[in-house]
């Protein structure tokens, strides 16, 4: 089996990489990344061995053809993710996740290749905090903001060619994960990170938005099910029943860490910031049998603070220029 994964140097698809290798061992890989700053070849750096890795655009069809063309399945992690990032400049949000996922669905469509879109489950909008329901496979989309929109429409491109052209598609819909090679810029790092470095944590706003977290290795396994067992055309929410708000997140790193719980900082608190996310995982479990591993947060967050205290020399580099890009934004 030849695997092509798209955004294989990046968080998910890093971990993605190392834990195809196991589950088959036998697979030929290849990843395709733009190497932009959330690409990081030193996630694949133990593995290099085994993986042969392209630098290039998913937007570049002549790119993009002949890596489909040899390939058994495409399983389509690149994307610009950041939420902060879409709002000071939208454009490489639409140049990636929608054009490059139309370059990605043409080739699959012109070779017969399985393809497998990963997505988030920001494409739903937001819930009130105090709101019982969770997101199902039918909740209406209502993104709010360029990077959910731009998500949102990549995932109905690939529902289209799925159902115009015959395209054996499925596309999974994750909350938010954490755990290793995780760039420094999101949350959980950059909270871990600062810790390291003797500064505070910064916490948006109250600090009462509500998360729903998985580890990122439980993430990956459901995908593989998804793709082995799952229906063509057919979407799947994953999730691990872990709502935690920003808050108790903070409070909990720092605890972790050694640290007085309540030893943090208020900054301004992102705009539109979306209030709940929360997933309702039933299809997925009830039809694929998938279950989570990490189902304690606590111990998943323990070993992610460890990884990040073991493996400075991967985040080091990062973190002056991310900091500074902060500070600017008065956060």
């Amino acid at each position: 089996m030849h695997v092509l994964i798209t955004g294989g140097a990046g968080f998910i698809g890093a971990n993605f990489v190392h834990q195809t290798l196991v589950r088959h061992p036998d697979a030929k890989v290849t990843v395709l990344d733009k190497l932009t700053y959330a690409g990081n070849p030193l996630s694949l750096a133990d593995v290099a061995d085994k993986v042969t890795l392209v630098e290039g655009d998913i937007a570049d069809r002549d790119t993009v053809d002949p890596l489909v063309a040899d390939a058994d399945v495409v399983v389509h992690f690149a994307a610009e993710s950041h939420n902060d990032n879409s709002l000071l400049d939208p454009s490489p949000f639409i140049k990636t996740n929608l054009v490059g996922t139309f370059t990605l669905l043409e080739a699959v469509r012109a070779h017969g290749t399985r393809f497998h879109h990963i997505s988030t489950d920001e494409v739903y909008g937001d819930l009130e905090l105090d709101d019982p329901s969770k997101f199902t496979p039918t909740t209406p989309y209502n993104p709010s903001s360029p990077y959910s929109s731009s998500k949102a429409g990549s995932d109905l491109l690939v529902r289209a060619w799925v159902r115009s052209f015959g395209v054996e598609a499925t596309i999974s819909n994750c909350s938010n994960n954490y755990g290793p090679y995780q760039h420094i810029e999101k949350f959980i790092p950059r909270q871990i990170t600062n810790l390291i470095d003797g500064v505070r944590p910064k916490l948006y706003g109250a600090g009462q938005n509500v998360r729903d977290w998985i580890h990122v290795l439980d993430h990956n396994d459901a995908v593989w099910d998804i793709i082995e067992k799952g229906r063509i055309g057919e979407t799947y929410l994953i999730g691990a029943n872990g709502e935690k708000n920003n808050k108790e997140v903070v409070e909990l790193i720092l605890e972790l860490m050694g640290h007085d719980p309540s030893d943090y900082e208020h900054v301004a608190d992102r705009p539109g910031h979306d209030l709940r996310y929360a997933i309702d995982n039933s299809k997925l479990v009830e039809e694929l049998g998938w279950q989570p591993k990490f189902t304690d947060f606590r111990s998943g967050l323990q070993a992610t603070i460890d990884w990040y205290h073991d493996n400075e020399a991967w985040w080091r580099p990062l973190k002056a220029e991310v900091e500074a890009k902060y500070a600017a934004q008065g956060q």
